[in-house]
C-alpha cells in the first residue's frame, strides 16, 4: 500500500531517515524500496502516518467491497485519512475498475463516513506530482522514457489552490469541504514542530590527541631535514600554519589524510596530491604531499645547513645550479616550490582545508576500506550523487514520446519541452572517490538516509541518500580518488627495481624531452610530433605539445607554469599565448597559476592582503575592481599584466600543477632511461585502446592507420581517438628500435604487458580486440596449468567463444595447435 509519513519533530526526522534507509537497503526488492508496516510501528512515536493517495489499502478495500470491519481495522492504523480529487484518479476509469467520476465520489464519501465514525482526522490532498497543469506533459515524457511506461496517463496531479480544492470536494457539502481542505490540513500542520532536514554546524570526527600529534610529527620531520635549530623562514611558516590549523579545529583532517597516505606508502603505492594541499608546509611535514611550499632553497643532507633564495630569481629549487655545502662539502639537496599557504588556508588561515588525494586506481578500494577501519564501518559512507536528465537526453526523450504516442511537436514546442525536462532526477550514484565520515558522537541518520547507488544491491556499496552537496560542510568529506599516475609509478618501479622518488628533478635529458625528440634518438615528424612527450601524463596531448613548442621550456618551474596554463580557462589561449608569441612577455613573466599573482604583486610592493584579494578575484573570473587596478598601477605593474588579469575565468593552483609535474617528470625520466618499462607500463594503462591486429604489424601499418584516423578529423569516434593516441606511442616505440612480440599463449599475462629477456615487449591477452577481462584471465590461468593439446582442448578448458578463437587465430596465437585432439596415422 501507499502511505504518507510526516515527521512531528527533529527526532521524527531521524526516524524517518531510518525508515527510508531500511526501505532502500534491507527491504529493497527488484530495485524498488518497500517497507513492512512492522518497521513503521517500531518508530512511529515521533511520526504522523497518513493513508496515502488513492492506491492506499483503504481505497482498495472499499473498491473491492471488503467487509466494513476489515476497512475499520485498516483505518485504525492511520493518524489521518487522505482524500484525493476525482480527476486525480482518472486511470481507474480507464482501467475499468470504476465506471465514472460519480463512482469515485461515492468511494470518497464512504471513506469519509467510516473514517469520521472512527473520529479520524480527514484531509483533502491534491496528490500533486508537479506544480502547474501544463507540466503534466513533461511528466508523461519522462515516465515513458525512464520508466518505459506511462503510468496513470490521464490523472491530473497538479498542485491545486484552496479555491480549486473547495470546488473539487463541494459534493461533500460546503462545511465538510472547508473542514477537510482548510481546517484539518492546518490541524496536521500544527502537530509538526519546526524542524531542519540537516543539522546546522560542522561535525568533524574526533581523533584524540590529533592537535599534538600533528604538531609533533611536523616538527620532527622539519628538524630531520633542517636541524634542531630550525631556520627562521621554516619555523615562522610552520608555526603560523599549525596555529591556524589547530585553532580552527582542522588538525584531525590532516591526521586522517596522513594516516591514509602512510598506509598507501607502506603498501608500496605513491599518493599524489590534488588541489592546493601542496600549498601547506604542514601538509608536507606530515607527509600528506611531496610538494614543499617553501621558497627555493639548498639544504645539506649531512650537516643540515641551508640557504634560501627569496628574491624570485628561481621558480623552484630544482632549477637552481648544483652546489656543495660550504661547511661540510656535501652536495646540497635542492627543494622548494615557493607557494603561499594562503591559497589553501585563506589569508586569515581559517578556511576549511580541502584535502584531495590521488591513489593508484587498483589501490583505491583498499584506501576506502582503511577509512572504514579507522572510523568504523557504520560511520563511513560513499558520497551519494543525483544523476539528472541532460539536455541532449531530454531531446531523445521527447522524440521517443512522439514515436510512442504518434504525436508531432514543432521546433518551438520541442525547445520548451527540452528545457523543462532537463535537470530532472533520473538516477542516483556515487562520487568517484568521495567518502563521508560521520563522527562517533552522531550517526548517519542525523544527516541523511542511506541507500545503494541506483538502488543496485549488487554494488555492495552504501551511499548517502542525499546528494553529498546537501550535507557538505556538516560532516567530513574525504576525496580518496583513483588515478593512473600512482599506478604507473608502481608498475615502473616493479619493472625496474628502482625508487621513483629518487628521480632527479633536474635531469637534463629528461628536461630536453619537453622541447624536442633528441633525447629519444628518433624523429617523429611523420606523425607531426616535435616533442618527446607522447604518453607522458598532462603533456602528451596535441594541445599541450603545441604549448611546449611555443614556449620551449628548459626548467621544472616552466613546466609547472605550462601545467597551470593548460588547466586554466582563458589563461593561455587568447591571453598568455599572444603575449609570448608577440614577445610582449616571456613564459616566466605571464600569469600561469593563481599563486603567481599573489607572489608577483607582493614582489612589486603591494600589501600581502591586497595581493591575496586580487588573486582570489582573478582566479574566480571576477576581474579587477577600479581600486585594485589603481593599486597595481601605483606599484608599476605593467599594463599587459593588468589586462591579462581581466581576461582570466579560472586558474589552476600552483600546488596542483607542481604535484602533476613531479609525477610527469618522473615518468618522463623512465621513458629516457628505461624505455621498455615505460612502453610496457603505458600500454598496460591503455590496454583497452590497444589493437594488437594493427600494432603487431609494425610502424608502416601503424603510420597508415594514424593518417586514416587523422583524415576523419572531428568525425573520428571516441574509440578511434583513443586508438590514435596509442598508435602514436607505438609508432615512437618502433622508431626507437624496441620490438613488440605477438600475444603468446604461454608467455602473455592476462592484462599486463610484460618485458622479455631480450628487451622486447609481450602483449597480454586483453590486447586482442574482443577479449574481455574474464576471458583473458581464464585463458591465462589455464595456460599456467599446462599446455593445450589442440584448439578443441583450448575451447573446452577456457570456454572461449567462436569469435574469441577467430581473433586469437588471426593474431597467430593458436598457430601451434591442431584443430582437434585426434591424431591421424598414415600407413
Amino acid at each position: 500500500t501507499n502511505i504518507v509519513v510526516l515527521a512531528k519533530n527533529q527526532q521524527g526526522i531521524k526516524d524517518l531517515y531510518k525508515l527510508v534507509s531500511l526501505s532502500h537497503t534491507k527491504y529493497l526488492s527488484n530495485s524498488k524500496p518497500i517497507l513492512p508496516k512492522s518497521e513503521l510501528k517500531k518508530l512511529r512515536e515521533n511520526l504522523i502516518v497518513g493513508s496515502g493517495f488513492f492506491e492506499s489499502d483503504i481505497f482498495s478495500a472499499i473498491l473491492n467491497n471488503n467487509p466494513i470491519k476489515e476497512i475499520e481495522n485498516l483505518i485504525d492504523f492511520y493518524d489521518y485519512i487522505e482524500l484525493n480529487p476525482v480527476n486525480a484518479m482518472c486511470s481507474l476509469i480507464l482501467e475499468e475498475r470504476v465506471k465514472d467520476f460519480e463512482e469515485l465520489k461515492t468511494i470518497n464519501k464512504k471513506i469519509f463516513e467510516i473514517s469520521n465514525s472512527k473520529n479520524k482526522i480527514i484531509i483533502a490532498s491534491s496528490n500533486s506530482h508537479y506544480l502547474d497543469e501544463k507540466e503534466q506533459l513533461y511528466r508523461k515524457i519522462l515516465k515513458i522514457a525512464i520508466k518505459k511506461r506511462d503510468e496513470n496517463p490521464n490523472n491530473e496531479l497538479y498542485f491545486r489552490t484552496t479555491t480549486q480544492m473547495l470546488d473539487e470536494f463541494s459534493y461533500l457539502g460546503e462545511d465538510i469541504a472547508r473542514k477537510i481542505v482548510i481546517e484539518n490540513t492546518n490541524k496536521i500542520a500544527d502537530m509538526i514542530e519546526d524542524v531542519i532536514p540537516v543539522p546546522d554546524g560542522t561535525f568533524p570526527p574526533i581523533i584524540e590527541g590529533s592537535d599534538e600529534e600533528l604538531r609533533s610529527m611536523c616538527h620532527e620531520k622539519a628538524k630531520r631535514i633542517y636541524s634542531d635549530n630550525l631556520p627562521d623562514i621554516v619555523e615562522k611558516r610552520l608555526e603560523k600554519e599549525l596555529n591556524s590549523i589547530i585553532t580552527n579545529g582542522y588538525a584531525v583532517m590532516y591526521i586522517i589524510a596522513q594516516k591514509l597516505v602512510t598506509k598507501s606508502l607502506s603498501d608500496g603505492y605513491l599518493v599524489g596530491s590534488r588541489g592546493s594541499v601542496g600549498s601547506s608546509l604542514a601538509a608536507y611535514m606530515s607527509d600528506i604531499t611531496e610538494v614543499n611550499a617553501l621558497p627555493p632553497h639548498y639544504v645539506c643532507p649531512k650537516c643540515k645547513n641551508s640557504e634560501f633564495i627569496t628574491d624570485g630569481s628561481y621558480p623552484t629549487g630544482a632549477d637552481m645550479p648544483d652546489k656543495n655545502c660550504p661547511i661540510c662539502n656535501e652536495k646540497y639537496v635542492k627543494d622548494g616550490f615557493d607557494i603561499p599557504f594562503e591559497t589553501f588556508l585563506g589569508f586569515e588561515g581559517d578556511k576549511e582545508p580541502d584535502i584531495d588525494l590521488n591513489f593508484a586506481g587498483e589501490y583505491q578500494p583498499n584506501a576506502h576500506k582503511y577509512t572504514q577501519e579507522l572510523f568504523g564501518e557504520e560511520y563511513v559512507y560513499r558520497a551519494g550523487t543525483i544523476g539528472t536528465v541532460a539536455e541532449k537526453t531530454a531531446y531523445g526523450f521527447i522524440k521517443k514520446y512522439e514515436e510512442e504516442k504518434h504525436e508531432k511537436f514543432s521546433n518551438a514546442q520541442i525547445e520548451v519541452l527540452q528545457q523543462n525536462c532537463t535537470g530532472i532526477k533520473r538516477t542516483s550514484g556515487q562520487h568517484p572517490g568521495g567518502v563521508m565520515v560521520v563522527p562517533k558522537y552522531k550517526d548517519i541518520y542525523d544527516f541523511s538516509p542511506i541507500q545503494y547507488p541506483a538502488n543496485d544491491k549488487k554494488s555492495g556499496t552504501l551511499t548517502t541518500h542525499f546528494d553529498y552537496h546537501s550535507i557538505s560542510g556538516r560532516i567530513l568529506k574525504l576525496d580518496i580518488l583513483g588515478h593512473d599516475g600512482p599506478s604507473i609509478i608502481r608498475q615502473l618501479e616493479d619493472y625496474t627495481d628502482t625508487n621513483a622518488t629518487q628521480v632527479p628533478l633536474d635531469d637534463n635529458l629528461t628536461m630536453e624531452l619537453f622541447s624536442n625528440t633528441k633525447s629519444l634518438n628518433c624523429n617523429l615528424e611523420e606523425i607531426d610530433c616535435l616533442t618527446g612527450t607522447l604518453g607522458i601524463p598532462e603533456f602528451g596531448t596535441k594541445f599541450v605539445r603545441q604549448m611546449l613548442i611555443d614556449t620551449k621550456p628548459t626548467t621544472l618551474g616552466e613546466l609547472i607554469r605550462i601545467s597551470g596554463l593548460s588547466h586554466g580557462t582563458l589563461v593561455w589561449v587568447g591571453n598568455a599565448q599572444d603575449l609570448v608569441i608577440n614577445n610582449v612577455a616571456t613564459l616566466k613573466e605571464v600569469i600561469c597559476t593563481r599563486d603567481d599573482i599573489m607572489n608577483y604583486l607582493i614582489l612589486k610592493g603591494l600589501k600581502p592582503k591586497t595581493a591575496f584579494k586580487i588573486m582570489e578575484n582573478v582566479r574566480k573570473g571576477k576581474g579587477l575592481t577600479e581600486e585594485f587596478e589603481k593599486d597595481m598601477i601605483d606599484n608599476k605593474v605593467p599594463q599587459w599584466y593588468i589586462e591579462s588579469c581581466k581576461k582570466i575565468q579560472y586558474m589552476f593552483p600552483k600546488a596542483h600543477a607542481a604535484a602533476y609535474v613531479m609525477l610527469s617528470f618522473r615518468i618522463a625520466y623512465y621513458k629516457i632511461y628505461y624505455p621498455q618499462a615505460f612502453y610496457a607500463t603505458y600500454f598496460t594503462t591503455k590496454v583497452l585502446d590497444f589493437d594488437s591486429s594493427i600494432i603487431s604489424k609494425g610502424k608502416d601499418t601503424i603510420l597508415n592507420k594514424i593518417k586514416e584516423i587523422n583524415m576523419l578529423g572531428n568525425s573520428a569516434s571516441v574509440k578511434e581517438k583513443g586508438l590514435l593516441t596509442v598508435l602514436e606511442v607505438a609508432f615512437e616505440m618502433f622508431k626507437r628500435g624496441i620490438k613488440l612480440e605477438k600475444v603468446n599463449l604461454y608467455k602473455s599475462d592476462a592484462k599486463k604487458f610484460k618485458l622479455s629477456e631480450d628487451g622486447s615487449i609481450i602483449p597480454p591477452f586483453l590486447a586482442i580486440q574482443g577479449l574481455g577481462d574474464v576471458v583473458a584471465e581464464k585463458i591465462y590461468q589455464e595456460a599456467q596449468q599446462g599446455e593445450f593439446i589442440s584448439i578443441e582442448d583450448f575451447k573446452t578448458r577456457t570456454g572461449a567463444s567462436k569469435t574469441v578463437i577467430e581473433e586469437l587465430t588471426n593474431n597467430g596465437c593458436l598457430d601451434s595447435l591442431s584443430d582437434t585432439n585426434q591424431l591421424t596415422f598414415k600407413f
